[in-house]
């Protein structure tokens, strides 16, 4: 073991992996508001995928972004803020996964996706992300004397429905993306591959151009009308459709794009009724995942195709 630690090979990876984490991280960050974080998404996606012994890569690779910007904020918000967010959320994540995979494999018997595994980790990452930021949120002490924010249960509601909904978001649209190119000759991605794909196919002449409409559609009705609202409502019907045709793959890819059609028709943060329209895609997105493995059963059962790889799961040691 000494050896192998010694190996500037293996040193190399850690490294690599930590860089990758935070360069992805911050990306997703950037696209992020406070509830829509896509970084839940990223974090959840590796703690499933990564084996465990590049965890602590995976920690130090979100601390970097994170120390960088608590280290900037630190004269706004206090010192003692500063540091406890500084602390990488995935590090808090790390010992519900860690129990949540000792009883839970990520596959079932039959091969497929155990998504009711994949959903519980969802909702125990997302409960801790959301306590970890309204904990922080409550020890801030404003730098400029005006008065601290008082945090209040609709805080924490909103953390953990942004936590909820990234990695519903992220997640799920990784695991179908490995799961289809593991089946893939090499596990190539191809142009041939993705232009006789019938969920490539459907994405791009069902998803996409219904969920431009919508998008135009919500931008030319008045804020915080019913209209606006019912528009919202509609980017949960593609989810719906591209389940029924492609199992829990059509709901990931789907709920993906409509998450990000309906962040772009937010006018200011903590809207409420975007809110309210972010809950019932939320719900959307995780009824049809769980009705999509049915869905996927039945069409492995009535196209009976060898997927190499797509069963196997990585090794966690």
């Amino acid at each position: 073991m000494r050896a192998l630690n010694k190996d500037p090979l293996v040193w190399g990876r850690y490294v690599a992996v930590a860089g990758a984490y935070a360069a992805c991280y911050e990306l997703t960050r950037n696209f992020s508001f406070s509830h829509w974080m896509l970084p839940a998404g990223l974090r959840l996606a590796c703690l499933l995928l990564v084996p465990r012994r590049f965890w602590p890569a995976l920690a130090v690779g979100e601390t970097l972004p994170v120390a960088e910007m608590a280290a900037l904020h630190a004269h706004a918000f206090g010192v003692l803020w500063a540091c406890l967010v500084s602390i990488p959320t995935i590090g808090l994540c790390m010992p519900a996964v860690m129990w949540i995979r000792r009883h839970a494999d990520l596959r079932r018997a039959d091969g497929q996706i155990n998504m009711n595994m994949i959903m519980v980790a969802t909702l125990a990452c997302a409960l801790i992300g959301g306590g970890a930021s309204t904990f922080t949120l409550s020890i801030v002490q404003m730098g400029d004397g005006s008065p601290n924010p008082v945090v209040e249960v609709q805080d924490f509601l909103i953390y953990f429905l942004g936590q909820y909904l990234g990695a519903l978001t992220l997640t799920p649209t990784i695991m179908a993306m490995r799961e289809r190119m593991a089946a893939l000759p090499g596990g190539i991605v191809t142009w041939q591959a993705v232009r006789s794909s019938p969920l490539a196919r459907d994405t791009l002449l069902i998803v996409v151009p219904s969920l431009a409409i919508l998008i135009f559609l919500a931008s030319q009705v008045v804020e915080g009308t019913a209209a606006l609202q019912s528009v919202r409502m509609a980017m949960a019907v593609p989810v719906i459709l591209l389940t029924w045709r492609h199992g829990w793959h059509g709901s990931a890819v789907a709920g993906m794009l409509a998450s990000i059609a309906l962040a772009s028709t937010s006018s200011f943060l903590t809207e409420p009724l975007m809110i309210q329209a972010q809950v019932v895609l939320s719900l959307v997105i995780f009824t049809s995942l769980l009705f999509g493995v049915r869905v996927a059963r039945r069409i492995a059962a009535s196209h009976p195709v060898v997927l190499k790889g797509a069963c196997r799961e990585p090794s966690q040691r």
